[in-house]
């Protein structure tokens, strides 16, 4: 699109001219907003013409008709090959504005979806209807109407100040947690849309590898709770790539290979969208924004230097996400104080005598801690703290790096959601980079011990079968199950199982078949004791 010569009331004249000629042929089949695309095609043309520079290399792109897609705009809009936002078509006799569209209808529905992305027009043909996040920019009637008007259709100047305001996007960069978890909230749900809408189409892809996941790490998972773990998987392996300055603007592919890089199972767990490329295609509209609006994040000025400032992320994610998710996952953070506390009498007691006698307390080498729901790693924060105290305390602040480096062998997590493990790492590298003086770009993933798992999960279960596309997350899976089978713990510390997440899981720990003895039987009570089947405690 370059320099136009031709004038507003010209361009709007040939696109209604165009316009009715269209919706008025007898020939014509379709849908009335069908018959409206070449003719709004034109008129993107002209009017992104008529803004000279702002226009230049402008262009719509069309997608296919599929009148049951609630998920996919008919246009993106894109300017030097960036994605600048969207434009949805409705028929003349529909209203422009989403306020006016009929309860329970398929408008109101794919509205409800598409309000989540940042710059999109909404247009009957006669009205044009600027939308970012929801909220109403700015609206524009023509004069007349496009199914009778022809060439006498007009507008005023403002038809131009809303395409120009349109055009003049650009991403926000969030100044603050809050901002950036609700920001990342509304575009994760629109793409958990995107994907539960595709797997009901059956796309190939997406539907072989929900059944893989079942399998591995989700047993029943319904597809919308597998829409959920991949959505969340996808935002927070970005968001992991942001927070350690890897640039999303030159496509997810290279994003995830940069995460693999410095050994992250998120970078992984990413690449799993890359290696189908047709359902990348299929969820274009939640990534390509996803991708936009995640690029200018700069973590290092909405976290000022605090480290707590990824404290309470997922939960301000979830209230914006989806506020029943946090009950049904049990995502709730312990607050610090609690924390610290509990962490201290752990502490105290294997330090004294009277109980374990290890006088340097979390910080000897003879304990393995594990937090077996570690949620965005809270406990394990407060146990490194904690040791980083005792030991500057007894032993030198310069002995603090070598005890820190040597607790984390020691210090297990086992996590079932992707969007909270990567808080975790993010948390604990950050951490560790403070507690060691190390750089950051020095920090190791690979270092934790952190595992994307199902604690319930029998640790017997094969996973010879796992395709070579989630190898790495049945490594993470068979590790964690190696620790559960044969590594001595000392110390399980972290928030106890929610009864509503746990239902139905975990009877391996009662009855492990094979004539293997069952974990339970080591704290239940002597039969001559008459305590029934309740363990002791």
């Amino acid at each position: 699109m370059g320099v136009s010569t031709t004038s507003l009331s010209e361009a709007v004249s040939r696109y209604g001219k165009a316009a009715t000629a269209k919706l008025n042929n007898p020939a014509a089949t379709g849908q009335p907003e069908d018959q409206l695309r070449a003719p709004l095609e034109g008129l993107f043309a002209d009017l992104a013409a008529l803004l000279g520079p702002l226009g230049q290399d402008v262009v719509a792109v069309g997608e296919t008709s599929l009148a049951d897609l609630m998920t996919r705009p008919d246009y993106s809009i894109t300017r030097k090959n960036a994605l600048i936002g969207f434009v949805e078509v409705k028929a003349p006799h529909k209203p422009a504005d989403p306020k006016g569209f009929e309860k329970k209808s398929h408008d109101r529905e794919q509205w409800e979806r598409l309000k989540s992305l940042p710059n999109l027009i909404y247009t009957n043909g006669n009205a044009f209807v600027l939308i970012r996040d929801g909220r109403t920019v700015a609206a524009v009637t023509l004069k007349g109407d496009v199914r009778t008007s022809g060439e006498t259709l007009g507008a005023d100047d403002d038809l131009l100040q809303l395409f120009e305001l349109f055009l003049q996007w650009e991403p926000v960069p969030p100044r603050t947690p809050r901002q950036l978890a609700e920001t990342t909230a509304r575009l994760c749900r629109l793409l958990r849309d995107e994907v539960a809408e595709q797997l009901e189409r059956k796309a190939p892809g997406l539907t072989s590898l929900a059944e893989d996941w079942r399998r591995l790490l989700f047993p029943g998972a319904s597809g919308d709770e597998f829409a959920d773990g991949y959505a969340q998987a996808v935002t927070f392996g970005l968001l992991m790539a942001r927070a350690m300055n890897i640039e999303l603007k030159h496509g997810i592919e290279p994003a995830a290979k940069a995460l693999k890089q410095n050994r992250s199972l998120i970078g992984s767990a990413l690449r799993l969208l890359t290696e189908q490329m047709e359902d990348e295609h299929a969820l274009k509209t939640s990534l390509d924004t996803l991708r936009a609006v995640l690029d200018v994040v700069d973590w290092s000025k909405i976290s000022k230097g605090d480290p707590e400032a990824w404290l309470y992320f997922y939960e301000l994610f979830l209230q914006q996400y989806d506020v029943s998710l946090r009950k049904k996952t049990g995502s709730y953070y312990t607050p610090p104080e609690v924390v610290a506390a509990m962490v201290r009498l752990v502490d105290e007691a294997l330090s004294s005598p009277q109980r374990f006698d290890l006088p340097r307390g979390l910080a000897s080498p003879e304990v393995t801690l594990a937090d077996p729901a570690v949620g965005t790693g809270t406990f394990l924060l407060g146990v490194l703290r904690r040791i980083a105290e005792r030991v500057e305390a007894d032993e030198g602040a310069g002995s603090v790096p070598g005890a820190i480096e040597a607790a984390l062998d020691r210090l297990i997590g086992f996590e079932m959601l992707f969007g909270p493990y990567a808080v975790a790492q993010l948390r604990l590298l950050a951490e560790i980079v403070d507690l060691t003086g190390a750089k950051p770009e020095d920090a190791d993933a690979s270092r934790l011990r952190l595992f994307v798992t199902d604690t319930l999960a029998d640790p017997d279960e094969a996973t010879a079968w796992i395709p070579s596309n989630l190898s790495s997350i049945a490594e993470s899976r068979r590790q964690a199950n190696a620790i559960k089978r044969r590594e001595a713990i000392t110390v399980v510390i972290g928030n106890p199982p929610y009864k509503e997440k746990a239902k139905g899981l975990g009877g391996w720990v009662e009855d492990r078949g094979k004539g293997l003895p069952a974990p339970l039987d080591d704290w239940q009570p002597p039969v001559e004791w008459g305590l029934g089947r309740t363990p002791s405690t």
